[in-house]
């Protein structure tokens, strides 16, 4: 299987997963340093959603005998777990009550709890054509902003507004990814984010709508013009997204089989941002000339929790192996 294993798709999931960790860590910072807030608007415009198309692509093999068994253990089982650690983790740290509550995920684990229901959804969406499948997933991610309930419990508003991306990552064939990663597409892919990145320099907007994880009323007054900005932000993720995807090298790299732990790296980094949170440690990174100290260290807590040596410290809580 490793000889099999294209490592385009590994060098992008380590790429993706090393921004997960450094938008978690200048999240931070975003309150008080401008540039470091517009970075991170940038980021998340696409890394979620690049991850989210990605496992969809990879989500081909749904119908298959004993795939919801291998996710339940891969997915809900962990999910699980770590909700349970962090909620005691969080007591500690925080000083806040033990509450364990299964239906509000902790912090970043909404991911597990959404991937598993958008391979759920598969068996239903699959059912009808491709373009009226994506067609009918855009329109309820649209509306269902205008209804209030739906929102961070069990992951249920970010469920069903990442499902039109999951749900192209699915439709996506590899002949797909072969097109993008022309040196013409790629050079059109960096003009395109650098335009995306000017725009959240110039263009003010609340971050949160990137989450997708709050209704309309959030916002303010819900109304059409939230359903217009919610398609808006569509169509800035897809365009990010698919040139974030564009610009990932092809060949196999030092950190490429690192892209094969990913699910650890996600898990796990909480740990460390939650406790530089609650600690002064981070308190010098609190300048502008501090983002490449920032970047340096998402890139060594990546690295250090894709090692063989955390993958076999952390196997039986995370692979119940």
């Amino acid at each position: 299987m490793e000889k099999n294993r294209e490592p385009y798709f590994d060098n992008a999931k380590f790429l993706l997963v090393f921004l997960v960790v450094f938008g978690h860590i200048i999240q931070s910072y975003i309150s008080s340093n401008e540039f470091m807030l517009n970075i991170y608007k940038f980021v998340y415009t696409f890394h979620m959603p690049a991850f989210i198309l990605v496992s969809g692509y990879f989500s081909k093999g749904f119908n298959r005998h004993g795939y919801i068994k291998k996710i339940t253990y891969k997915l809900i089982f962990p999910y699980l777990i770590f909700q349970a650690i962090y909620t005691i983790y969080n007591h500690f740290i925080q000083d806040s009550k033990i509450k364990l509550n299964p239906f509000d995920p902790e912090w970043s684990l909404w991911f597990l709890i959404s991937l598993f229901c958008w391979n759920l959804l598969l068996f239903l969406f699959t059912k009808i054509p491709p373009k009226l499948a994506f067609t009918v997933s855009l329109v309820i991610a649209l509306t269902v902003g205008y209804v209030d309930f739906v929102n961070h419990v069990l992951s249920l508003s970010r469920t069903l507004v990442f499902f039109p991306i999951f749900l192209a990552g699915y439709y996506l064939k590899k002949e797909h990814f072969d097109k993008i990663r022309t040196m013409k597409s790629k050079l059109t892919s960096i003009a395109m984010l650098t335009v995306v990145f000017i725009c959240c320099l110039l263009i003010q907007f609340d971050y949160t709508w990137l989450f997708g994880s709050k209704p309309y009323s959030y916002f303010g007054e819900p109304g059409v013009i939230s359903l217009v900005e919610r398609l808006g932000f569509y169509c800035l993720t897809f365009v990010a997204t698919f040139s974030f995807l564009a610009i990932i090298p092809e060949k196999k790299y030092f950190f490429t089989r690192w892209g094969t732990r990913t699910l650890y790296v996600y898990l796990l980094h909480g740990f460390a941002i939650k406790f530089f949170r609650h600690s002064s440690t981070m308190e010098w990174l609190h300048n502008y000339e501090s983002l490449l100290m920032v970047t340096l260290l998402a890139a060594v807590l990546t690295c250090f929790l894709s090692t063989t040596f955390v993958k076999k410290l952390a196997e039986p809580v995370i692979e119940l192996k």
